[in-house]
């Protein structure tokens, strides 16, 4: 079995784009980031996650896309990109956010990992999207925003 190891993928992110639409299924909106973003693959035997961070300024960096290829979620990969992201990033940042939908599959996957709730933002998904978005048999309606310290 190969080591788990996390890569940054510095050309031709959209040939992920399979597995970024996991977390963002709008390729209007995965295009709104993906170029300015850092993109990393944690891979062992294949690429089993990614996750997307751009810079958002005040020493805030944000996680615009996190995935796991359905077949080994909820085996610890989407934990272990966060805490590797947050290891490259620690000491050159102060906040590691995420915004996503209020789902009660992705709102308490954060939280176990150590983000707080920090704000929401009214209709995002209403107004930035061309469908309803559905997670949970939930329809995402606002942003909510969820903080952790680096």
């Amino acid at each position: 079995m190969n080591p788990r190891k996390v890569i940054e993928v510095t050309e031709g992110k959209k040939r992920f784009l399979p597995l970024l639409l996991l977390a963002d299924e709008q390729e209007s909106m995965v295009d709104r980031y993906l170029e300015r973003g850092a993109m990393y693959l944690l891979c062992e035997d294949g690429v089993k996650g990614e996750c997307v961070v751009t810079e958002e300024g005040d020493g805030v960096l944000e996680i615009k896309n996190l995935a796991v290829v359905p077949a080994f979620q909820g085996k610890g990969y989407g934990r272990a990109l966060i805490e590797a992201v947050a290891e490259i990033y620690r000491g050159r940042y102060t906040i590691l956010q995420v915004g996503t939908g209020d789902s009660p599959l992705t709102v308490p996957f954060y939280e176990r990992c150590g983000f707080v709730r920090s704000h929401r933002v009214k209709d995002f998904f209403l107004v930035h999207y061309d469908h309803p978005i559905y997670e949970a048999g939930v329809q995402l309606t606002d942003m909510v925003y969820l903080r952790r310290k680096l």
